[in-house]
């Protein structure tokens, strides 16, 4: 099976010579606690499905006021997140809109299918509107890896620009609106001893689309990469995807038509095989990351950055790869304070990282995104120096 999965794996394992001089974050004004959105669930919550909530290990997030408006959702709140954070990276590299040549744009969930968000962003941001751009959509959880591959691509045939990377963790588009009219929500235990295979999976539908109603947040971040210089220097990739070829069915968001002219509706799915199957195809990544060196290498990492899937993914990932909890404690706080953040959730835990340690030069950090896709992306990072 190892032979076959090496078929699977993208790999960037020559050093790149990109630097991150600045990355910020940005989120929404409002603030949900667990408590809060327990009493503002459309039912009340059985005992059994409420400690299931508590066990994701978030205790506060912040969303777009937008979840119980009955109108067509609206891009303004998207937009203005993301530009916060793409302004406020370019004016604290002390750069302007003129210094950038290449901008991406990474994301899953926008009210517009069509034009994608970089094109929504440009003029907001200020950029001209000759700029180059790109979009990255449905990546999900490792979106920054991936944006940062484009952003090296880009950086090899064009050494003298700067590129600006957005990073949209806006998820609440799709998880606080699917729970819309929901009567009530039943326990696990319940569900399973459903004899009906139809009125079973209809039941662990509502039960997901609630997990995901109290796990996801709302966040954005925007970095600056650069050829040269110093700051924080990306120093290998590598991406892992599909092993299985159905391991894709994991976990997915998609529309459906239903027997009305202009009607959609939307589901998501989050299958138990997920946490299994993140320890997978991280191992997968780390080790085509550093080959026989994984193991060593893994414990000079002085911090590791990883995508904050759930409390039990965490513990499963630092169990498996014998991370101390002091090494990742960036990924719990963030998973605690913001919640799951989908692509933006490991800009949010490096930026974290990087402003609240002390680092030496040469000291390194392990980033590791894993999930829908099904995909997993491990990151070399070294300190040279950041100015916060």
């Amino acid at each position: 099976m190892e032979n076959s999965a090496n078929l699977f794996i993208t790999s960037f394992i020559n050093f790149i010579d990109m630097q991150i001089p600045k990355l910020v974050t940005a989120s929404p004004k409002n603030e949900y606690s667990t408590a809060n959105l327990i009493e503002a669930f459309p039912c009340q919550l059985p005992e059994s499905v409420r400690q299931n909530v508590f066990n994701l290990g978030v205790s506060k997030r912040y969303l777009l006021n937008h979840a119980n408006s009955t109108k067509a959702m609206s891009e303004i709140g998207l937009i203005d997140l993301c530009s916060e954070a793409c302004q406020k990276a370019i004016q604290k590299a002390s750069l302007s809109v003129r210094d950038i040549g290449y901008f991406i744009a990474a994301y899953d969930t926008n009210p517009f299918l069509s034009p994608g968000l970089s094109q929504l962003l440009i003029r907001n941001i200020g950029f001209n509107p000759y700029i180059k751009h790109v979009n990255a959509q449905g990546i999900a959880s490792t979106a920054f890896p991936k944006a940062l591959e484009l952003a090296e691509n880009h950086l090899a045939a064009h050494p003298e620009d700067y590129v600006l990377i957005c990073v949209s963790g806006v998820s609440s588009y799709w998880f606080q609106n699917q729970v819309r009219g929901i009567r009530d929500v039943m326990g696990i235990s319940q569900i399973n001893q459903i004899k009906n295979k139809a009125k079973r999976q209809v039941e662990l539908q509502k039960w997901i689309a609630t997990m995901e109603f109290f796990l996801f947040g709302d966040g954005t971040a925007a970095c600056i990469v650069a050829k040269d210089g110093e700051g924080l220097a990306v120093k290998r990739i590598v991406e892992v995807t599909n092993v299985g070829k159905k391991d894709y069915l994991a976990g997915y968001a998609r529309l459906s038509a239903l027997d009305e002219p202009f009607k959609f509706s939307f589901y998501s799915y989050l299958d138990k095989k997920i946490p299994e199957l993140g320890v997978k195809y991280t191992a997968l990544a780390l080790r085509k990351l550093f080959g026989k060196n994984a193991e060593n290498m893994m414990k000079a990492a002085k911090k590791w950055a990883v995508h904050t899937g759930s409390e039990k993914i965490l513990d499963a990932l630092a169990e498996h790869n014998g991370i101390e909890h002091g090494k990742i404690k960036e990924s719990h706080e963030i998973l605690r304070d913001y919640g799951n953040l989908a692509g933006a959730s490991l800009p949010f835990i490096l930026e974290k990282i990087v402003s609240s340690n002390k680092f030496e030069r040469g000291d390194t950090i392990l980033m590791v995104g894993y999930g829908w896709g099904f995909s997993a992306a491990a990151v070399s990072l070294e300190f040279q120096k950041y100015s916060s």
